[in-house]
């Protein structure tokens, strides 16, 4: 993985067939998204449970782009060393699972996977200073983690704005995941996000068998969102 600062859609599988996995995935990805991410819950960090190392392995054969694992678990300095071997490319982990959040960090760069900070929409960006030269991305949450099909968290603009100003010049990246539709997608873009993570939003009205409607979604929120870019370039 190279970094770059452009509009990625990163959908959510969350909001897929749990059936069909491997035809949901080669559907996104022939309709052109760019990272794959998978929401990783442990019915106790957050009231959901979800997804584990197998799985992620299971389903890693038929990604051909980048398997972006979110962990909305705790604890998750355990667990980390099996999402590697599972074959992740980044592993995303919450400022607010542990109280040793620079040790998890140190963790997954250990494993030679790039490492991601969440934050919830009650944590401030700034409690992430200074954790910002051992991540590569940092992703905020515009909604309350643990369920897909929430609704936007407004407020969660501001914070991405100015995330964006303390980043500065690393080369980290912006990823929102939350609510992010074609109504959406321009205000984080135009905060300073990059990586749009979208569930509902890609996978409504479609299929594996339809799959050109997850294209269709997902060109809409792609295009919405550079034209944003666009006019605040």
């Amino acid at each position: 993985m190279t970094f770059d600062k452009t509009i990625k859609i990163a959908p959510s599988i969350l909001s897929a067939d749990f059936a069909d996995f491997g035809r949901e995935i080669r559907a996104i990805e022939a309709e052109g998204c760019d990272w794959v991410h998978v929401d990783v819950m442990d019915g106790h960090f957050v009231p959901n449970l979800t997804f584990g190392p197998p799985l992620c392995k299971a389903i890693r054969k038929h990604i051909t782009t980048v398997m972006d694992v979110h962990l909305m678990i705790a604890p998750v300095d355990p667990y980390i060393e099996a999402f590697a071997e599972a074959g992740a490319d980044i592993i995303t982990a919450h400022l607010e699972a542990g109280p040793h959040t620079h040790r998890t960090l140190q963790a997954i760069k250990a494993t030679g996977k790039k490492a991601g900070l969440a934050l919830n929409p009650g944590t401030s960006v700034d409690a992430a200073v200074p954790l910002l030269d051992l991540v590569d991305l940092v992703c905020v949450m515009t909604v309350n983690p643990g369920y897909g099909g929430q609704k936007f968290i407004h407020s969660q603009v501001d914070q991405i704005r100015r995330l964006r100003s303390l980043i500065g010049d690393r080369p980290v990246h912006i990823e929102v995941d939350g609510g992010v539709d074609p109504v959406t997608a321009p205000l984080v873009v135009d905060a300073g996000a990059d990586v749009l993570v979208a569930g509902s939003a890609v996978y409504r009205g479609g299929s594996a068998e339809t799959s050109s409607v997850y294209g269709a979604n997902m060109r809409a929120i792609r295009e919405a969102a550079q034209i944003e870019r666009k006019m605040t370039a």
